[in-house]
């Protein structure tokens, strides 16, 4: 888990609220209900139990996710579903580790960019993510879900623009002690976790961390190709601001 510290209670009410960053919240209220109303979460009764709740399971990845070996074959609904499967997961954990990642990193991104800016760059990085690493993995009949590969692109931006940000992580290998460190250590070590798991897994079920690499690079070079017009939002010099991020 990561967080950041707290700032002024005024902010933190502020950011509580979701006031100012509606976009980021609108992401996370959509992925949470239609994660809800699908055949994943076990709530919708309608897609039955045992071998027919698996089949709809299946049924519904196959119409909403990226499947790479159908993707390139020039029909307008494959091409569709790299934007279509951002907002698909694969279960609880997947679905609520991305939540957190983006209610943690994309207010502030948000804040910088502005919310059609930043919607657009969510939705343009995220399709281009999940359409590069089916172009690496063109044959594959996995379907390919969910916003990791968007989350990435917005934990690259964040690092370029927001490098001194000071992030609180809990390491495993540190028996989870909590350290204070700077976004260019933290942000840097997960894709280096990213590129390890990646050079060592295959096209196979489980975690596509190439597309989150895709991601995290779109990101970062997007902000820095736009870093005069991203860093003059806020104005030179104007102070970066604290949330309670969690």
């Amino acid at each position: 888990m990561i967080v950041t510290r707290f700032g002024p209670l005024r902010t933190a009410a502020r950011r509580l609220a979701g006031r100012g960053t509606p976009v980021t919240y609108g992401l996370i209220a959509v992925c949470a209900v239609v994660f809800l109303l699908g055949p994943v979460s076990g709530f919708t009764p309608a897609y039955g139990t045992g071998e027919r709740l698996l089949t709809a399971q299946y049924a519904y990845y196959d119409r909403w996710g990226v499947i790479p070996a159908e993707l390139f074959r020039g029909r307008a609904k494959e091409a569709l579903t790299p934007l279509t499967a951002l907002f698909v997961h694969g279960g609880w954990l997947h679905l609520l580790g991305n939540l957190l990642f983006l209610h943690v990193f994309g207010g502030m991104l948000e804040e910088r960019m502005g919310p059609v800016r930043y919607l657009l760059f969510y939705l343009g990085c995220g399709y281009l993510a999940l359409l590069g690493y089916a172009a690496v993995f063109a044959d594959s009949a996995q379907p390919l879900v969910g916003a990791s590969g968007a989350i990435s692109a917005v934990l690259g931006a964040f690092l370029y623009l927001f490098p001194g940000a000071r992030v609180t992580t809990l390491l495993p290998f540190l028996l989870f002690l909590p350290l204070r460190l700077p976004a260019w250590m933290v942000l840097p070590f997960w894709a280096a976790l990213q590129w390890i798991a990646a050079r060592q897994g295959g096209d196979g079920p489980g975690v596509a961390y190439l597309a989150h690499l895709i991601g995290f690079a779109l990101g970062f070079l997007y902000a820095w190709a736009r870093s005069g017009s991203l860093r003059g939002a806020r104005g030179a010099g104007a102070p970066l601001p604290e949330h309670p991020l969690e």
